[in-house]
């Protein structure tokens, strides 16, 4: 809290006074912000000690919301009290229409397809994500990152987990909504800003341009393909050509350079940057994968043959540029500071596993590892003792992509257990292990059942 300095507005008071009167004052004035300036001190000082307290270094973060639920209406709401939910949803008890929300929800359930990971038993991780993606999409048929308001837009990486799940869930009608969101959203020259409004009305402030958002967005498209019978696989690509081609070009005219590697960009850090990480040439690169399948769907074989040499020609300099240092988060860097970008050079972004990429993938959650037990954005991500469900989840997806069950599973269960009251994924998890920011987020519940499906239900 920060204390108001009173002496300007108490001077300004009164008028002219005899001198005698005029220092009687000023040491009354002084005596009065002294005061107060103890009062604050010692209200601070009880604030701080009545507050959770953490390690040296150590941040802490409050919990928004437990998760959210439908009520009245089908307005979205936040809950902290699992007793507020009717058992297995994510529906309101209590309110006049309770039955009937409940009832719309489980039908929508068991209109598609479970995944089951035998390993995690009784628990309800893989469930409530699917049921956390049906209420943040149930506002606008696409769902936001988060409810809590600095979330509540839609980001193009966070809407290409969210339609994969979907789509490898059955929900494939919801999976392609968030497709023609992407395509109603993207501008002429196909680059996409940061993050939109749900309604579809534009920005909601000038982050400015994340080319990475392309390579999301066509490996999206391919996984949405790829999930759709085969026998209408190519009308699903047909009716989103004109989001193909945009994004496919765009992707082509960042790498039109002698280095085939494309200039800096924020990417999921959310930060301004000077120099090009690691992850946005390699979405970029996963993008141009997805296009060559995609263009193959059509039949175009000198469109798929084109994505394709673009494809090869920046793996290429990816691995000529990053390799050398371990695949750091910017080249030259240090290996240490290995961060998700790596994990976009291995499935389900290629097709393809690079032994030494495998190697630097494994050896990154060392790097990563936090006192919890999970996972941070980066090597070279501030040392506050917080866990990100967004990594620790992408790294369950990878883990099962690769085939390395083991590991998918023990994040998954950490996943589990680090979750809130009422079952949802938060953003943060702290040191000491408790939840924290806002729940449920959107990229961890869809990352989440991507590696349950991956995983299938039987071990290998």
């Amino acid at each position: 809290m920060r204390w108001r300095n009173l002496a300007p507005t108490m001077t300004a008071i009164g008028s002219p006074r005899p001198a005698q009167l005029e220092t009687r004052g000023r040491a009354r004035l002084r005596f009065a912000v002294v005061a107060l300036t103890l009062c604050g001190a010692l209200v601070l000082g009880l604030c701080v000690a009545a507050s959770p307290r953490l390690g040296t270094g150590q941040a802490f973060f409050p919990l928004y919301s437990g998760s959210v639920a439908l009520g009245a209406r089908g307005e979205v709401v936040p809950v902290f009290d699992p007793n507020q939910l009717v058992p297995g949803t994510r529906v309101l008890a209590n309110t006049p229409d309770t039955a009937e929300q409940a009832r719309g929800q489980l039908a929508w359930l068991a209109g598609g397809t479970m995944p089951s990971v035998p390993e995690l038993g009784d628990s309800t991780l893989v469930r409530d994500a699917l049921l956390d993606l049906h209420v943040l999409g149930s506002s606008h048929g696409v769902a936001v990152a988060g409810w809590a308001t600095p979330w509540r837009y839609v980001w193009p990486r966070d809407s290409a987990l969210v339609a994969t799940a979907l789509a490898r869930t059955g929900h494939l009608e919801d999976a392609e909504r968030v497709v023609d969101f992407l395509g109603g959203v993207q501008p002429e020259g196909g680059t996409f800003q940061a993050r939109y409004r749900p309604d579809g009305t534009g920005v909601p402030d000038s982050r400015g341009v994340q080319s990475d958002s392309l390579g999301w967005t066509l490996w999206a498209v391919r996984q949405v393909a790829d999930a759709w019978p085969q026998d209408t696989r190519r009308a699903f690509v047909e009716r989103h050509r004109r989001l193909l081609d945009r994004s496919t070009q765009a992707s082509v005219r960042l790498l039109d350079n002698p280095r085939s590697l494309p200039p800096a960009s924020s990417d999921y850090w959310e930060m301004k940057e000077k120099r090009l990480s690691l992850s946005t040439a390699t979405l970029l690169h996963a993008g141009l994968v997805a296009a060559q399948t995609l263009y193959a769907v059509l039949g175009d074989r000198d469109r798929s043959d084109d994505a394709a040499d673009a494809a090869d020609r920046t793996a290429a300099a990816i691995h000529r540029v990053f390799a050398p240092n371990g695949y750091p988060r910017h080249a030259g860097g240090p290996a240490r500071s290995v961060d998700l970008g790596v994990s976009y050079l291995l499935p389900p972004f290629t097709d393809r596993v690079d032994p030494l990429v495998l190697q630097v993938w494994r050896a990154s959650a060392g790097y990563l590892a936090r006192p919890a037990g999970g996972l941070a954005p980066g090597g070279s991500w501030r040392q506050d003792g917080v866990s990100w469900t967004t990594a620790t989840s992408s790294y369950a997806m990878t883990a099962a992509m690769v085939g390395d069950r083991d590991a998918a599973v023990e994040r998954l269960r950490w996943l589990a257990d680090h979750r809130t009251a009422t079952g949802s994924l938060p953003e943060k998890v702290l040191a000491d292990g408790r939840p924290a920011s806002v729940a449920p987020l959107a990229w961890a519940a869809a990352a989440v059942l991507i590696a349950a499906d991956a995983l299938g239900p039987e071990p290998r």
